[in-house]
């Protein structure tokens, strides 16, 4: 008979679902990947069919347990996409699509919810101000849109809870969670019922909550036949993907900050205590007690792909065979100066959170001069985004009393040489590199290994199965003192000038929109 010795760590992020089995010291021994369909059925729209996760969870969970065999399995953790949601009726089935993290249809009333919610309240108890991404916007935006959608909704769930209810027939959530929803009284550890009255939903309507971690549930007869996990397997409580990541990379004590560099660049920092600003928003973290403060770049790499996507035409003859276009940008921006000759970038392709919060935000590229090419922008991408995180990491800083002492880097962006060096000179930061660049799915399945027994509590779980590469990138000290001047004297003050501007443009563009 086989002994169970691993766990599942699944992450449903926005491309795709991940289910990876971990050993009990963190080692992959068996993966699966699925894509997942966005659609966009108007500008700024952004949508994903809530069966799509299930059917994507259940390919991977066969192919996973294909190749190690369901009696080595002792439980599993869902790690996932955040702010999503599905509404579902009495069945459970999907009343519409879901809508994802990055929808920007709510935007136009969030003015009107801070008015009715009080802006300063909001955001004490939910610990994020209120914008149009959260769910709570969403929901006020269906109400106002979709009433008959909403007068059918059982219950409003996110990723993990619509998923966990495929495993085990149970509405149920994990703190962490609720809590990017913007619905979660972070002090309370609750449902937030007076923000919920607001927009029209009960707490009925919403799933059970279960501390971060803590057992959740078992799969189900049906479940296990789609799925062949086992009848009875544990399921631990997760959490959003950016605060498993931070577990898969041991952000476990104050002065760390995990930089996962994806579609999104998103950075959090350990807190023992909870703290809110302007700088950041907060998060619930994988530790009992713990903090993530947050901050997000949405145009992150994201702006890499618009370019590669948009500009691969220009690289006609400079591709070798079976090349990729994003390489040989690299190539040529490595190539580039430091500065990218004072071509500078503000990443702002998807608006801007942190410390602007600003809907209407957009990009900006200034210095344009006939000396430059792709690499010079490719670069200044880099650089921009590095910039920026510069500039969030300092709101941070200024919160915790205390500055950071590393970068622990990981996403698809952390296998750049090129774009590491570059984070570590602009923030003068070391950069570390996590050992296992799916950090999300390993914290999912360090969550499994302590709730099923494999470790005494979480921490311990982290510190036996989560490492990092132990050769930095250290910050260069002659491109620091140049980078250092070019973000004193010139990228902290672009966006701030440019802004009033930059709104009337949002505005007329949206205008005519509508006209």
């Amino acid at each position: 008979m086989d002994t169970a010795d691993l766990v599942i760590g699944i992450d449903s992020s926005t491309s795709a679902c991940k289910a990876i089995a971990w050993d009990r010291q963190g080692r992959l021994v068996a993966q699966a990947r699925c894509g997942l369909p966005v659609s966009t059925p108007h500008p700024s729209w952004h949508e994903q069919p809530a069966q799509a996760w299930w059917d994507a969870a259940a390919q991977t969970l066969r192919q996973v347990v294909k190749q190690v065999g369901a009696g080595r399995l002792a439980g599993m953790c869902i790690a996932h996409q955040r702010e999503t949601f599905v509404l579902v009726d009495d069945c459970g089935q999907a009343l519409r699509p879901a809508i994802l993290w990055m929808d920007e249809r709510a935007g136009p009333l969030v003015p009107a919810l801070e008015q009715s919610c009080g802006k300063e309240l909001f955001h004490q108890v939910t610990g994020k101000p209120l914008t149009g991404n959260l769910t709570f916007s969403k929901i006020a935006w269906l109400q106002e849109h979709e009433p008959e959608v909403c007068a059918r909704a059982s219950k409003y769930l996110d990723t993990q809870a619509y998923l966990v209810l495929c495993l085990t027939g149970k509405y149920r959530t994990g703190w962490g969670s609720a809590d990017p929803t913007g619905l979660f009284d972070m002090r309370r550890n609750a449902w937030a019922e007076n923000l919920l009255e607001k927009i029209g939903v009960e707490a009925a309507q919403m799933p059970e909550l279960y501390p971060v971690g803590s057992l959740i549930g078992e799969v189900s007869p049906e479940a296990a036949a789609l799925t062949g996990l086992p009848v009875g397997l544990l399921v631990a409580a997760g959490l959003g993907d950016g605060q498993a990541g931070s577990l898969g990379v041991n952000i476990t004590r104050p002065g760390e900050a995990y930089l996962s560099l994806g579609t999104s660049v998103i950075s959090g920092t350990y807190s023992g205590s909870y703290l809110t600003g302007l700088a950041f928003r907060t998060m619930s973290g994988g530790i009992p007690g713990s903090y993530l403060l947050e901050t997000v770049i949405l145009g992150g790499a994201y702006t890499i792909s618009w370019l590669v996507e948009k500009f691969s035409s220009l690289l006609e003859g400079k591709m070798g065979e079976g090349g990729r276009a994003e390489q040989v940008f690299e190539q040529m921006a490595s190539q580039t100066p430091p500065g990218a000759d004072y071509l500078l970038l503000v990443p702002y392709w998807n608006s801007a959170m942190n410390p602007y919060w600003d809907s209407s935000a957009s990009g900006i590229v200034v210095g344009w001069r006939g000396v430059h090419g792709p690499g010079h922008l490719y670069r200044a991408i880099l650089e921009g985004i590095a910039f920026e995180q510069r500039l969030h990491s300092a709101g941070v800083e200024q919160a915790l009393g205390k500055p950071l002492e590393r970068f622990i880097v990981m996403g698809g962006g952390a296998h750049s040489d090129l774009w590491c060096q570059i984070i570590a000179d602009i923030t003068g930061k070391p950069v570390y590199r996590t050992l296992n660049l799916e950090a999300a799915a390993l914290g999912a399945g360090i969550l499994a290994a302590a709730a099923v027994g494999f470790y005494p509590d979480i921490l311990q779980a982290v510190q036996g199965m989560a490492d990092i590469q132990s050769r930095p990138f250290l910050p260069d000290e002659k491109r620091q003192a140049f980078y250092q001047r070019l973000y004193e004297e010139v990228y902290v003050h672009l966006f701030p000038a440019l802004q009033p501007y930059l709104q009337r443009l949002a505005s007329q563009y949206l205008k005519g929109m509508h006209d």
